[in-house]
């Protein structure tokens, strides 16, 4: 006995619909109606079987059945013998010709009549079926759209966090701490923002947007530039205090193009919309260069420097200008000189001259001081050294021993005296530091990680951080909190739990 549903095209013409408006695959919504009319008719036969529906791609028509499988006797199957879904040989030769044990054989059935609680079971399974699948789109949709601006338009707010119409696809949240400090957006405003993340939860892709983020700042010049969106400008690095200064650094290898001009645009074209955007922040586009020093004294703008002093080993460089340009340079609250930090990557300390000698006098005593307690020499020795242009004790300990013997009035006996005398205070102080450590608990993989100063370290070991993997393991923000934002930055930060990451199980960078 069979049962055939008859053609119905109107079926066919709904789903289509649903899946146009869902904007999800037909066959989800096939598979849903199915799994309906399955619970439908188990409702009504029977729940012990195992009943399935199918509906014809083609011409919409419905089919019920009820699958067996077959079995030699009900010995055979144990105590997992069922009768309501399996059958002997000879029981399924009722459904097939010639049935053998492990077949899968069909009883079909009415197509069960949707009364008013059928029909209410049935949307529900839709319903919660085709939701899920939106989620699912939704959540592949913008998934791999992190980095990229949207616009939206303004659905709700609540406690200052901004909830935003994605283009009637998706909701994106923007945390107040997000927003651009002192602007106010209201219900059905447009804005624009940056997918800063995209998570999944039970009710639906959960998608993070910003307005603050330098990202966001450089994704609106790409729009706004056409060089930069065609890659013959690069923007090397942005540094932003939002709503009120920014600096964007800029380059290209093109020598007949000026990149900060192209970027500003003609009378400011180009870079006025970026402004608007960003509730009328100032924007310093600034040239990048190879050469620190050129490129600091770029991002310092606009206070004309004087002269600068880099050292490359600690990254930091001392800005020296005139004294009525210090203030500029520094800027308001140290305004401009962070940002400038930021967009170089380089520790910047702006003083005046008189300041200036200060300094190089009060090194010039440290100098002094290390040299006479760590070499146990006179005062005219460790004057020389200095003069020389030697810094530290470690470069004493490993220089060439010729430039020490070159230095005049030393001779061969005086150069490899002080070089033993540098290796053996640097062999106390690796000591003493280990002692220091172990006596914390602290781990020797730990003690040995370069990738920060040693203080730093030992901070850690105080805090209860006694191993590389403990450091790995961190987040960004714990570090931070440990140390204090005066010592590590958010972005510092994240580069020495990477790398500590990379030592301690084997990760690299680019697989994190």
């Amino acid at each position: 006995m069979s049962f055939v549903s008859m053609p119905r095209q109107d079926l066919l013409l709904a789903i289509d619909s649903l899946a146009q408006e869902k904007q999800i695959d037909r066959e989800i919504v096939i598979e849903s109606l199915e799994a309906a009319i399955a619970k439908i008719a188990k409702h009504k036969y029977g729940e012990e079987f195992d009943i399935t529906a199918s509906i014809d791609r083609k011409n919409g028509a419905i089919y019920v059945k009820r699958l067996f499988t077959v079995i030699d006797s009900p010995e055979s199957a144990g105590e997992e013998y069922d009768p309501s879904t399996m059958l002997t040989v000879d029981q399924a030769k009722k459904y097939a010709k010639n049935p053998v044990v492990g077949d899968v054989v069909e009883d079909p059935l009415p197509e069960p009549e949707f009364g008013r609680m059928a029909f209410q079971t049935a949307k529900q399974i839709m319903t919660t079926r085709v939701r899920d699948a939106e989620k699912g789109r939704q959540y592949e949709e913008f998934k791999d759209t992190i980095g990229d601006i949207v616009n939206g338009i303004v659905k709700r707010i609540e406690f200052g966090n901004v909830f935003v119409d994605i283009n009637g696809k998706a909701e994106g949240y923007i945390k107040s701490s997000e927003l651009i400090p002192g602007e106010r957006l209201a219900v059905g405003d447009r804005v624009r923002a940056l997918i800063m993340d995209v998570t999944r939860s039970n009710s639906g892709p959960q998608i993070f947007l910003t307005r603050t983020h330098p990202m966001f700042m450089e994704k609106l010049f790409v729009q706004e530039v056409p060089e930069i969106y065609e890659g013959v400008i690069k923007i090397k690095s942005v540094a932003r205090a939002p709503g009120s200064h920014a600096k964007i650094a800029v380059e290209t290898s093109d020598p007949s193009i000026d990149a900060v001009g192209m970027t500003v645009g003609i009378k400011g074209t180009r870079i006025q919309p970026v402004i608007n955007e960003c509730h009328g922040e100032k924007i310093d586009v600034i040239l990048y260069s190879e050469d620190p020093a050129v490129f600091i004294v770029n991002a310092i703008q606009p206070a004309k420097v004087a002269k600068i002093i880099v050292d490359e080993d600690t990254r930091s460089a001392a800005v020296v200008v005139n004294e009525d340009q210090q203030s500029l340079a520094i800027g308001r609250r140290g305004q401009n000189v962070r940002l400038a930090s930021q967009l170089t990557g380089w520790n910047i300390d702006v003083m005046n001259e008189a300041e200036e000698q200060e300094r190089r006098a009060k090194e010039f005593k440290e100098k002094t001081e290390l040299f006479i307690k760590g070499l146990d020499v006179d005062e005219m020795i460790a004057h020389l050294l200095i003069t020389e242009g030697f810094r530290t004790i470690e470069e004493i300990a490993f220089v060439d021993i010729n430039e020490l013997e070159g230095i005049e009035g030393f001779n061969a006996e005086l150069a490899a005296e002080l070089q033993k005398r540098a290796k053996d205070y640097l062999a106390k102080i690796e000591q003493d530091y280990r002692d220091q450590g172990h006596a914390l608990g602290m781990s020797d993989d730990l003690l040995e990680f370069t990738f920060i100063k040693r203080p730093i370290i030992m901070k850690l070991g105080k805090a209860g951080i006694k191993s590389l993997s403990d450091l790995a393991d961190l987040a960004t923000d714990e570090l931070v909190e440990i140390l204090g934002e005066d010592t590590m930055s958010n972005r510092l930060a994240g580069r020495v739990i990477m790398k500590a990451r990379e030592l301690a199980y084997d990760i690299t960078q680019d697989e994190e």
